[in-house]
């Protein structure tokens, strides 16, 4: 079985990427509203990094562990 190795600088990613397009377009990762996360996990994430974002910023707003980021957005 291979062995996955966290990537540390991903979560620092979520609070300096900002959204390139759409409704909350300019607006960090992190700042996204739970309910545009939920709707793009019912459409499909995009492909690529952005879709990894949005699909780990979905799991960590879902479980509520957005207290993981605070030592990050200083």
């Amino acid at each position: 079985m291979e062995e996955i190795t966290p990537d540390p600088g991903f979560l620092v990613k979520l609070v300096r990427t900002r959204m390139p397009f759409g409704k909350f377009a300019g607006l960090m990762i992190a700042d996204l509203p739970e309910p545009y996360l939920v709707w793009y996990r019912q459409q499909g994430f995009p492909e690529g990094e952005l879709g990894e974002l949005l699909q780990c910023m979905y799991e960590i707003k879902a479980n509520g562990l957005e207290y993981l980021l605070e030592p990050l957005r200083r």
